[in-house]
């Protein structure tokens, strides 16, 4: 498979390890504690035949720039580095996509730079904490599955596992998330390795606590797609609904066949939808 194009980008914040792929209009995709490298990102790949896509190594990860203080690796601290990645770039704008916690950088993208942001795209994801008051989430002590998925994260931010028990305990713990766990192999088929930032994982730990921006969603202006698993149990749907509810220029789909991986459960109607989407917004402008 072919390899993602890798860049060290200097910005006014510092040096950033930057993956390159695919052609068309720009688009920034990360996710707030994965660490990315140049065999790339299933939900990156997904776009890449309709975009140039900018696959980023936030601020602690990969070759990226240190954190000098613990609130840099704030949501808001890490769209900063991003509008400096973009302007570093020479784009007066570029599309935004992020899944799961991605997503949430996508939603505070959105309501403090929308003028920056030709599309969001939004992949199971919540503008508040989905965990404490949702049963339906798998983060909630009452959730059937919450005490197998807390002993895979533990496991999963030790550093002295080998790479094999990595990936078995990586694949252990995605299968918790897929509708139909049978088809895993099926799903992800590509040889790409990425890892989890424990140092950004802990501090969004603690963010996430007093994470709710539901008040602001309204001042997001530009266009965006919000796309949600029916049998999401990471992120349930009613936190999508309220993301569409909020955003007056949003469009919101329900993949009925999926639960948090919709770009891989239901790769050709996921494809269809961006195509839709975007194909709509550039015949408005």
């Amino acid at each position: 498979m072919e390899k993602w194009e890798r860049k060290l980008l200097n910005t006014k914040r510092g040096v950033f390890e930057v993956f390159c792929k695919g052609e068309g209009e720009p688009l920034c995709v990360t996710h707030h504690y994965s660490e990315f490298n140049d065999s790339g990102d299933y939900f990156a790949n997904s776009f890449t035949k309709l975009f140039k896509v900018y696959l980023i190594n936030l601020r602690e990860t990969g070759n990226s720039e240190k954190a000098h203080f613990p609130h840099e690796l704030s949501m808001l601290e890490t769209i900063f580095d991003l509008e400096e990645i973009r302007e570093s770039l020479g784009y007066t704008s570029w599309s935004f996509a992020g899944h799961s916690t991605g997503g949430m950088l996508g939603i505070i993208y959105g309501i403090y730079f929308s003028n920056s942001l030709t599309t969001n795209m939004i992949v199971g994801a919540a503008a508040r904490d989905y965990a404490t008051f949702s049963k339906d989430c798998i983060y909630n002590k009452a959730h059937p599955k919450y005490s197998k998925m807390q002993e895979l994260i533990e496991k999963l931010k030790g550093s002295d596992i080998s790479n094999e028990e990595r990936v078995n305990l990586s694949i252990e713990r995605t299968k918790l998330s897929l509708h139909k766990p049978e088809r895993y192999n099926e799903y992800f088929n590509i040889p790409i390795s990425k890892k989890m930032s424990s140092i950004r994982l802990n501090y969004f730990n603690r963010e996430y606590q007093i994470y709710d921006v539901t008040k602001k969603l309204s001042l997001i202006s530009c266009p965006t797609l919000i796309i949600c698993g029916k049998y999401d149990v990471q992120c349930p749907i009613e936190y999508s609904e309220e993301m569409a509810e909020g955003i007056k220029n949003s469009r919101f789909v329900l993949f009925n066949e999926s639960n948090h991986y919709p770009f891989l459960e239901e790769k050709e109607k996921f494809l269809n939808e961006i195509k839709d989407f975007t194909k709509k917004v550039s015949s408005l402008n």
